[in-house]
């Protein structure tokens, strides 16, 4: 199995990237691990809709270029699909017994995602309508991509 995260932004906290590289380590084992960052556009205080659609249109493109056609796409969406951990990991399973043997996950800028690549992804998934700063949804995701592994081998996780 191979993950693909296509990200906004660079992580700038180092207890962020300690923990995304400490989930990529444990998640090696059930799969290849490949985290792409493109750069973040400035969003300047009270930007106009218009301005601020332009930014997300910008950011857009870069991941776009990353997209591959062998990729299961999983946009990272407040109007996604919500599951469980369990369900998660059953519906990630079931990716892999269809043949989607390369899942891209998408995480936007502090604005979101632009519409094109919610449209273009297969699927979009919501972790929680609150909100998480945009390095904490990376942690989060690659946990429960990781939590999802061990559920799906049998393996002991905490409830």
């Amino acid at each position: 199995m191979q993950y693909t995260i296509l990200c906004v932004g660079k992580l700038k906290e180092k207890y962020y990237a300690d923990a995304v590289k400490e989930y990529s380590k444990r998640l090696s084992r059930y799969g290849k691990v490949n985290i792409i960052e493109v750069p973040d556009e400035k969003t300047p205080d009270k930007a106009s809709e218009a301005m601020e659609i332009q930014i997300k249109r910008k950011e857009a493109e870069r991941i776009q270029t990353h997209i591959r056609e062998n990729m299961y796409v999983i946009a990272l969406d407040l109007n996604g699909k919500e599951y469980d951990s369990v369900d998660f990991s059953k519906h990630l399973e079931s990716l892999k017994t269809n043949g989607k043997s390369h899942i891209a996950f998408l995480i936007g800028g502090s604005l979101g995602l632009h519409n094109s690549l919610l449209e273009k992804a297969d699927e979009s998934v919501c972790f929680s309508k609150m909100t998480f700063p945009h390095p904490l949804m990376r942690v989060i995701l690659l946990e429960q991509v990781y939590r999802a592994n061990r559920i799906q081998n049998g393996e002991p996780y905490h409830k």
